[in-house]
């Protein structure tokens, strides 16, 4: 008797189009559920995935009830003419149910590895939803959708139990090769049998060595490509150029978007977050304004929201005369339309895109290529990059990397310039030389830039004012150095830098008690009422003893032993307990920071120094957010902070 082959083509042509239909709405559902923060997202999900975990054979009669004569579904159909069950459309149908939990599943655990930064970047760079699931989501999370696909044909081609309940075994039609297999098992013919298991053998190890030898040879052949061009060569980040003196990111004189004069920020938002309520009210012109404080303190959600990652509860945002986010009207401007730039601190740049790439990612549509070109140019010969417009950002240091976020986050000409800690991970000369770049392109930029770091090194380098944050709340703002001269409340000298804190409470008009230091201090400002803490910053203290620090004024100077010391390259820090000798290494009452030139004058005088706490250097904190707490030793009060 003659062999039917038609199985094969059945089952090959069944399983294509399945897995087609399966991929399409697999991808669909896996971005929809990626996105969705419902609280019924596991009902959903379960019931996605439910032909994965179900007999088939269960959910061939589901499909049953559903499409049959008396489904609603086959009720529907029949009233034009139309009958699925026992067609090849039946078995087509089965096997998508069956093939879309595993190519969901996949899809989805795939987009779940992305970093949802560069969704993020791509959508402050102006890419429509759309745009951001085609150009980054789906190439990026492409492995795991080869993948989905490959589960998803070979369920498909292997099914069984749905398709036999729902189209049937009928020869030349709806006769797959699992169910060929079946019934020539069912009669005896183990021969007939054992041919289909070896079609079924030979296509999917076909398939599996097919896509596995795509997924090894790619990366190499485009390495192999660049190779050819010469631009796969990595430069050592020492060789490049930074003593030279470094031109300023530009900007195109022709744009059309000109800022309005003068550049304005406005934020007045409130947000309920997990431990507190970000409640903050400020505003900012062209000078750049850096938000300090600790971990956690909102800083970065305050960009956030300023960029539309984030809706705030309440308030409103105004940019420049234009209102991006206003509770109270219902205004809400998408994220892709805010103009703003934004430099994360991951840096955020598209792996599967070039450098050039990158940063004509966020370029109007209507540039001609050859003005995206010179733009592109530009940009990389400000940031010291020409040349590299063809590599990887993973074929770049961590200083390329970050200078090519930068060039990008300001080639599309942003209205406003967001920097998320953007120094964080460079180590410290790479990050002295980008502060560098960062302070000189920050001259000449046209807009408003938000500057947000925990280092106040950073922070006061490049922002002319500050605003400090505490747990949502504002707790000072304005120009840096009165904030650092003259900080109002203990957590702003804390985060500020001091390290030297005292319970105080008021003797007189001008003298104070510090209570753990042990010693009655005068002062020159007036007493707050609400006086708390006195501080003193650790380069402020004098000692008498040395030439250079004689003083003409006798107040506030007291016997000083030394408890111990640590170093720095250029500086010691010693730990000093007033009034009397120290029991222990952490018997201390005070820092002091001085450079190694001082402390070899200073460790050959003989102990008790003379120190002094200069009335004028003396800070007068109130209470306002302290996280100060104190334990009781026998020879001292000893001052514990959060951040020590």
């Amino acid at each position: 008797m003659t062999l039917d082959f038609s199985p094969i083509w059945i089952s090959l042509k069944t399983a294509a189009l399945a897995t087609t239909i399966a991929f399409f709405l697999g991808a669909i559902a896996a971005r929809t559920m990626f996105k969705y923060r419902g609280k019924v997202k596991g009902l959903i999900d379960g019931i996605l995935t439910a032909p994965l975990v179900l007999p088939p054979t269960v959910v061939g009669f589901f499909l049953l009830l559903l499409l049959g004569k008396y489904g609603p579904i086959g009720k529907f159909l029949r009233l034009f003419d139309i009958t699925v069950i026992f067609t090849w459309y039946a078995a087509v149908i089965a096997a998508t149910v069956v093939a879309f939990p595993l190519m969901y599943k996949t899809a989805l655990g795939a987009f779940q590895q992305i970093d949802t930064n560069l969704l993020a970047s791509a959508r402050t760079l102006g890419a429509t939803e759309w745009q951001v699931f085609r150009r980054i989501l789906l190439p990026l999370a492409r492995p795991g959708l080869i993948s989905g696909v490959l589960l998803a044909f070979a369920r498909a081609l292997g099914e069984f139990g749905a398709t036999l309940m729902l189209a049937g075994s009928i020869p030349g039609k709806t006769q797959t090769v699992p169910i060929a297999i079946f019934f020539a098992a069912e009669s005896g013919d183990m021969t007939e049998a054992m041919l289909w298991v070896s079609v079924m053998l030979v296509l999917s190890l076909s398939i599996v060595v097919g896509v596995n030898y795509w997924n090894d040879h790619r990366p190499h052949q485009r390495r192999a490509k660049q190779s050819k061009q010469g631009h796969l060569t990595l430069i050592d980040e020492t060789l490049l150029p930074w003593d030279n003196p470094v031109a300023p990111l530009t900007w195109d004189s022709t744009r059309t978007n000109v800022l309005p004069s003068p550049i304005e920020l406005i934020v007045d938002i409130q947000k309920k977050l997990p431990g507190f309520t970000l409640d903050v009210s400020f505003s900012s012109n062209q000078l750049p304004l850096g938000l300090l404080g600790g971990s956690g303190a909102g800083k970065s959600f305050i960009l956030r929201c300023i960029a539309g990652l984030e809706t705030p509860d309440e308030g409103c945002i105004i940019l420049n005369g234009r209102v991006l986010f206003d509770s109270r009207r219902g205004i809400n401007v998408p994220i892709r339309d805010r103009r703003v730039g934004f430099l994360f601190q991951n840096y955020a740049l598209f792996p599967h895109l070039t450098v050039a790439q990158n940063i004509a990612f966020g370029l109007p549509k209507t540039l001609s290529p050859r003005a995206i070109r010179q733009r592109v140019e530009k940009q990389l010969l400000a940031v010291q990059l020409h040349g590299l417009g063809d590599r990887y950002p993973q074929e770049l240091s961590g200083g390329q990397q970050q200078r090519v976020a930068l060039a990008r986050a300001l080639a599309s000409e942003p209205d406003i310039l967001l920097l998320d800690e953007p120094f964080s991970a460079l180590d410290t000369y790479l990050r002295d030389q980008l502060k560098k770049l960062l302070r000189l392109s920050l001259t000449h930029f046209p807009g408003a830039t938000l500057f947000v770091s925990h280092n106040l090194e950073e922070a006061y380098r490049i922002c002319p004012n500050l605003l400090i944050l505490d747990e949502g709340e504002i707790i000072a703002q304005g120009p840096k150095q009165d904030i650092f001269d003259a900080p109002q409340y203990f957590r702003v000298a804390q985060l500020t830098g001091c390290k030297n804190f005292s319970r105080a409470v008021i003797q007189s008009e001008n003298t104070i008690t510090a209570l753990d230091w042990g010693c009655t201090l005068r002062v020159n400002e007036p007493i707050p009422d609400g006086l708390a803490h006195v501080g003193i910053r650790a380069h402020h203290l004098i000692f008498t003893g040395l030439k250079e620090q004689q003083t003409r004024s006798p107040e506030n100077i007291f016997p000083a032993w030394l408890t111990t010391i640590s170093e720095t390259q250029h500086r010691m820090t010693l730990y000093l307990k007033l009034n009397s000798s120290p029991s222990s290494p952490f018997d201390y009452h005070l820092q002091v920071e001085v450079f190694k030139d001082t402390w070899n004058r200073l460790q050959y005088l003989p102990q008790p120094w003379q120190i002094q706490l200069y009335p004028s250097r003396l800070l007068l904190l109130q209470n306002k957010n302290s996280s100060l707490s104190f334990e009781y030793h026998p020879s001292h009060l000893s001052t514990i902070t959060k951040d020590d």
